[in-house]
């Protein structure tokens, strides 16, 4: 598994972790080797690189929230009226929109190469090298790529390990060159996009395990916030911060936590995986879920307008 640690965040109450293991009340579908929520702390890292009083977050990415939705929805769905259009990149010239927009984009193509829209990827490929080169991520964005990518196109899984390969280069180009602003604002839109997409591809039904994932992004929310406050003193983070409190706001009042008692770590099935149990299980009601999706919608519309 691929990751990229913020150094210096520190992580709300552990509870990012706890998403994935409340999802369903423990029923999950078969084949979920997927189904591993990527925010966590990673105990190494922290041991190597961060004082003793802070923990490590780790960029959560689209591929682990796609793969999900894929195994628990439609595997079939390929729509791409949800996407960005391609298109609208030549639109974007000021560093925020290209910043915010390249997380959106790197967003797009891990949709599309997890749901196998070939064609589709090797678009947005070329309009997030494009906007990378741009930010200053070109070094990580291989010319390469693109040959691999048209080599691929009828293997899925390839094409999933490309986007997911560029999507984390792009981040560790960012950290090491002390863009954390622009780091923010990519982090912020990919994801924004992976809500927006996650919360049109599906329809609300009570109980459903893949409404409980979306809820639970709350947490996620949350730690992005706090991660991008350190750099808000950069006028367009704190623009986007704002933005994002709105949305957290949204959480707070329409996601409900019942507490399923003491967490703790258990063993299931032959591998005996290590699960957590207990903790907060989240539910939302149609109602609730209409309003977080209208508000993800409206500020997922707002970055791909350039605003």
């Amino acid at each position: 598994m691929k990751k990229i640690i913020f150094n210096k965040l520190s992580l709300l109450a552990l509870s990012g972790t706890l998403v994935l293991a409340s999802c369903g009340n423990g029923d999950k579908p078969d084949g979920d080797e997927h189904m591993t929520d990527t925010t966590k702390v990673d105990s190494s890292a922290a041991n190597n690189s961060v004082p003793s009083n802070e923990m490590s977050y780790q960029v959560p990415s689209p591929k682990e929230m796609f793969q999900f939705i894929r195994q628990v929805g439609s595997k079939n769905n390929k729509r791409t009226d949800v996407l960005n259009s391609p298109d609208n990149a030549k639109t974007y010239s000021d560093a925020k929109s290209k910043a915010v927009n390249f997380g959106i984009y790197s967003c797009d193509l891990t949709y599309c190469s997890i749901f196998e829209i070939g064609a589709e990827a090797l678009k947005y490929f070329k309009v997030v090298k494009q906007l990378g080169d741009e930010i200053g991520v070109s070094t990580s964005i291989k010319a390469d790529m693109v040959k691999r990518l048209e080599k691929n196109m009828g293997n899925p899984d390839s094409l999933v390990e490309i986007a997911d390969d560029m999507y984390f280069s792009s981040f560790e180009t960012l950290q090491n060159g002390q863009q954390g602003n622009t780091l923010a604002l990519v982090v912020a839109g990919g994801y924004i996009e992976g809500l927006y997409i996650a919360t049109n591809l599906i329809k609300y039904e009570k109980n459903s395990p893949a409404v409980e994932r979306i809820a639970g992004e709350k947490f996620t929310l949350e730690n992005i916030i706090d991660f991008m406050k350190k750099y808000e003193s950069d006028a367009s983070v704190k623009d986007v911060i704002v933005k994002l409190n709105d949305l957290k706001a949204a959480f707070e009042q329409d996601v409900t936590a019942t507490d399923k008692g003491k967490v703790e770590m258990k063993k299931e099935g032959k591998d005996n995986k290590v699960v957590l149990g207990g903790g907060e299980e989240l539910s939302m009601t149609d109602v609730q879920y209409k309003a977080i999706a209208e508000k993800v919608a409206s500020i997922r519309n707002s970055f791909t307008a350039g605003k």
